[in-house]
């Protein structure tokens, strides 16, 4: 029995592919139907069930399967013990973001952590702030940079990188345009264009409007911030957003709430840590870098 054998029945599962699994870890997918059989044969059992459009296990696939991630994780495990001994950083690092990180640098403070570990291979996906404090809690990522509006939950850490007070913006021929500020209760009746659920900004504007007893009318959503901004400078709707994203939208008018909401970007990582040396220096270096980049951007 080899490693490579398990590290391709475990591949081939977690794909449901073959051919999946060979791109994965790099080799010709008959390679890898080739190295399954011969465990297959000395195990004495199969342990994928080949005959459906997807790839599953067998029972006796399934009891292997175990057996086969422990034995990888202990080679890794032996592996960043000794890098961590030796002063090396290597493995594999996963990051998650909310649409529009580059208004704070993130890019930047990647690219400095692959400057100094190149060893180490990143990954960086996006999605929603619930999403990623989820998948954050669950181990599948080791940083995030989320929007928060209320406390990012159990188990987790955050280091405030942006604080706004979240304004209206209405466009220039809007009946609102011309008011000094505009109390929460006012957008019962309004059509607003919003952020999707799961973001900092809506749920700091579903808080507002409940506080106020009632749920925000939302007709138009996007989850890019300069589409719904583009959105409401358009006249299709009022927009909350934060007041340096209303600022840098040409004919957008941005009008103060009351009572005022406010949402933070943050960084988020799990208050035990990244199991890995290389997920430890990533958050380490993002919590030092973040803040001088960041204070380098507009707004």
């Amino acid at each position: 029995m080899e490693l490579r054998q398990l590290q391709y029945l475990v591949a081939v599962v977690e794909e449901a592919s073959f051919t999946r699994a060979a791109s994965r870890v790099h080799v010709a997918q008959p390679g890898v139907s080739a190295q399954v059989r011969r465990l297959e044969r000395e195990l004495g059992e199969e342990l994928l069930d080949r005959t459906g459009r997807a790839v599953r296990p067998t029972a006796a696939g399934e009891a292997v399967l175990p057996y086969a991630r422990a034995a990888l994780a202990a080679v890794d495990g032996a592996r960043a013990a000794v890098d961590e001994l030796a002063g090396l950083v290597r493995g594999r690092v996963t990051v998650g973001t909310v649409v529009g990180c580059g208004a704070v640098g993130l890019p930047e403070v990647l690219a400095g952590f692959h400057r100094a570990h190149r060893g180490v291979e990143l990954t960086l996906s996006e999605g929603n702030s619930d999403q990623l404090l989820a998948e954050l809690s669950a181990g599948r990522l080791d940083l995030a940079l989320v929007g928060l509006a209320e406390p990012a939950g159990p188990g987790i850490e955050v280091q405030i990188v942006v604080d706004e007070e979240l304004v209206l913006g209405v466009g220039p021929d809007d009946v609102w345009a011309d008011s000094d500020v505009v109390p929460v209760g006012r957008l019962r009746d309004r059509t607003l264009v919003s952020l999707p659920p799961g973001t900092g900004v809506r749920t700091a504007l579903d808080a507002a409007c409940a506080a106020a007893g009632f749920a925000p009318r939302v007709g138009f959503e996007s989850a890019d911030l300069g589409v719904v901004a583009e959105l409401a400078a358009g006249g299709l709707g009022a927009v909350l957003l934060p007041s340096s994203v209303i600022g840098a939208v040409p004919g957008l008018r941005g009008l103060p709430l009351d009572p005022a909401p406010r949402s933070s970007l943050a960084l988020a990582w799990r208050r035990d840590g990244p199991s890995s040396p290389a997920g430890r220096a990533l958050v380490e270096h993002a919590r030092l870098a973040i803040p001088a980049v960041a204070a380098a951007f507009p707004g």
